[in-house]
């Protein structure tokens, strides 16, 4: 697994992969908007929203910036899907890209992984997504996102192993030197809970860890500061250093991915197919019970 390097901060306006709201309103009007991209990610019943960021454009991973070829939902589509995408959607390599999704941090934490695996650094989300936009008195549009301008010019540069498959995970589930980190619920992780997914077996894999998203989240939907962060993956991973993260379809598992960054840590993989995958009926082992699998060091 390749460790990920610190995205490209010059000129952007903030620094690493988070930006407040009043951040965001200000960096927005002294650039007037220019070079500075809005995403919004949101995914299922938030795709669509009829308020938006004003300017906010979509990045639809219930759509084109998935692969539907694929079995499994929300697979990160190849480098030249992605480029004609981010093409259509007025986006150059020089831009400065903010994306948020409207239920707080949740699928925008995707878009910003699936971004910088595509070899683009000069990204981040906004902390809190919408809710913390508008609670913070910041002005929306009363229609959804969109974007009919000119074409931009980005390329998709991919970056091995911050993606990664089934076989990738399986390795780290046996390495002890990794930990694979299941970002579902404490239910779903012990099969408690059926999956929202029909088809799919009931528990985790064994060996994994279970840690909510959710955890990594303050009361509003913001992260937690950096040293909380922290405890929480060392709790979590057992010191482990080499993180993996899965959850139900790759979606949630980059909100770990982005609180694992803030926490310090950068050798960091997406399990793409998640839950979607390795739950399917299969040979693959699976595991129930065990609360939330976390122990000390391998």
């Amino acid at each position: 697994m390749s460790a990920t390097t610190p995205p490209d901060t010059a000129d952007t306006g903030f620094t690493g992969p988070l930006v407040g709201a009043d951040r965001l309103a200000a960096l927005a009007a002294a650039r007037s908007g220019e070079g500075v991209v809005l995403f919004d990610a949101s995914v299922g019943a938030h795709r669509g929203a009829p308020v938006r960021i004003p300017g906010a454009r979509p990045f639809d991973l219930d759509g084109e910036l998935s692969d539907h070829t694929s079995p499994v939902p929300h697979t990160m589509p190849d480098a030249r899907q992605f480029t004609e995408a981010l093409r259509a959607l007025g986006v150059h390599d020089s831009d400065t890209v903010v994306v948020y999704d409207a239920r707080g941090i949740y699928s925008s934490a995707r878009a910003w992984w699936m971004l910088r695996a595509m070899g683009f650094h000069r990204v981040a989300v906004l902390d809190g997504g919408l809710p913390a936009w508008i609670a913070a008195g910041h002005p929306v549009e009363r229609t959804p996102a969109a974007y009919d301008g000119p074409r931009g010019g980005f390329t998709a540069r991919p970056r091995p192993g911050l993606i990664v498959d089934a076989d990738a995970v399986a390795a780290a589930l046996a390495d002890p030197a990794s930990a694979v980190l299941d970002a579902r619920t404490a239910e779903r992780y012990a099969g408690t809970a059926p999956e929202p997914r029909p088809g799919l077996r009931r528990g985790h894999m064994p060996g994994a860890a279970g840690l909510p998203f959710g955890e990594l989240l303050r009361h509003g939907g913001v992260m937690r500061p950096a040293h909380e962060l922290r405890t929480v993956f060392e709790a979590a991973a057992g010191g482990r250093e080499q993180l993996y993260f899965s959850c139900g379809s790759g979606v949630t598992a980059c909100v770990l991915a982005l609180g694992a960054t803030l926490a310090g840590y950068d050798d960091l993989a997406v399990y793409d197919g998640s839950w979607s995958e390795w739950g399917l009926p299969s040979d693959r082992p699976v595991a129930t019970g065990d609360a939330l699998g976390r122990s000390g060091p391998r």
